[in-house]
């Protein structure tokens, strides 16, 4: 999938005179970079090579700033609630979607983040245990109707998008799965490594190894169509037409934040895209690199909020 800056460029070149003018002062000092989950994780490896970029890219700092927990929505709270001048940002994962759909919060995460510009997506890989008689997606939804109830899934945890990409899929195809869920995706992947659990969702940088080792088994992609990060592995919606569930990360900063500051951000994150080894450390994790305008980035999260919101309704589904 080819970078999009082609659109950003049509959008914005009428006002790059007028941002560089409202922006020239505005990042004369340190800019935060919310992080909402720990240290270590392919988020914060984002986070930090963004900042990185940035820095180098506009003559600022930008630091990370780690404040995972609750879903990652105490670093979203942070955000909302810092002062709208951008000096306050936030990589957003696509989890940020799932958590606004589930949680009842004190703020609205949707209407207290301005999208500044998408960075990438990709997929999640559906892998199983050797054990499990499936060879193809279509060999294990013809299991799970034959046996209802007795493949279960692991989780990171209820309400996760882990979770809700496989409750969509037994919404659409018309079969039942047990949840079994986590605190945590490590747990998770061990246990299903061990044979423990029967199937789960994955990414492709996690799955990887054991894949190539024959300790698990993939099957498919979630993406629309079929990823250039796993080209051999068909989609989920080639059997189950209209499923896509994808991983994508992100910017935004606090909403209200000025318009000119939000552009200025956006290209200056367009120019770090653009760098081979951001583009080769992105794909490294599973991550094909992608820029939009802001318009485009806010339409994505408020999709998926409400594909999330439906499949929550439809499932029953309440957080702990």
């Amino acid at each position: 999938m080819k970078i999009r800056f082609a659109v950003l460029l049509l959008a914005f070149a009428a006002a790059l005179p007028a941002a560089h003018a409202q922006t020239e002062t505005w990042h004369a000092r340190t800019v935060r970079v919310v992080e909402t989950f720990p240290p270590g994780g392919f988020t914060d490896v984002v986070a930090r090579m963004l900042s990185a970029a940035l820095t180098e890219e506009l003559g600022q700092q930008f630091i990370v700033d780690n404040r995972p927990g609750a879903g990652g929505t105490i670093g979203i709270e942070n955000v909302v609630k810092s002062k709208p001048d951008g000096y306050t940002t936030i990589v957003m994962l696509s989890s940020f979607a799932t958590a606004a759909a589930i949680y009842k919060l004190p703020y609205d995460p949707i209407k207290g983040v301005a999208p500044v510009t998408m960075i990438g997506e990709g997929p999640f890989v559906l892998v199983v245990h050797p054990s499990v008689q499936a060879k193809s997606i279509r060999e294990l939804i013809d299991l799970v109707h034959a046996k209802p109830g007795t493949l279960n899934f692991g989780s990171a945890g209820i309400g996760t998008d882990l979770q809700l990409a496989i409750e969509l899929l037994e919404q659409m195809a018309g079969i039942k799965l047990t949840h079994v869920p986590y605190k945590g995706i490590a747990p998770a992947f061990n246990d299903l490594v061990a044979g423990r659990i029967h199937l789960m969702l994955s990414t492709p940088k996690s799955a990887s190894v054991n894949i190539q080792s024959g300790k698990l088994r993939a099957l498919a992609v979630t993406t629309a169509r079929r990823s250039p990060l796993m080209a051999d592995l068909p989609a989920v919606g080639e059997l189950v037409p209209g499923y896509a569930v994808r991983v994508w990360f992100g910017m935004g900063t606090t909403a209200g934040t000025p318009g000119a500051v939000i552009a200025r951000l956006n290209q200056a994150i367009a120019k770090a895209l653009q760098r081979k080894d951001f583009q080769e450390r992105l794909r490294g994790g599973g991550v094909e690199p992608m820029h939009t305008p802001p318009q485009a980035f806010a339409q994505v999260i408020s999709d998926d909020y409400a594909n999330w919101s439906n499949v929550i309704k439809a499932g029953n589904i309440t957080a702990n």
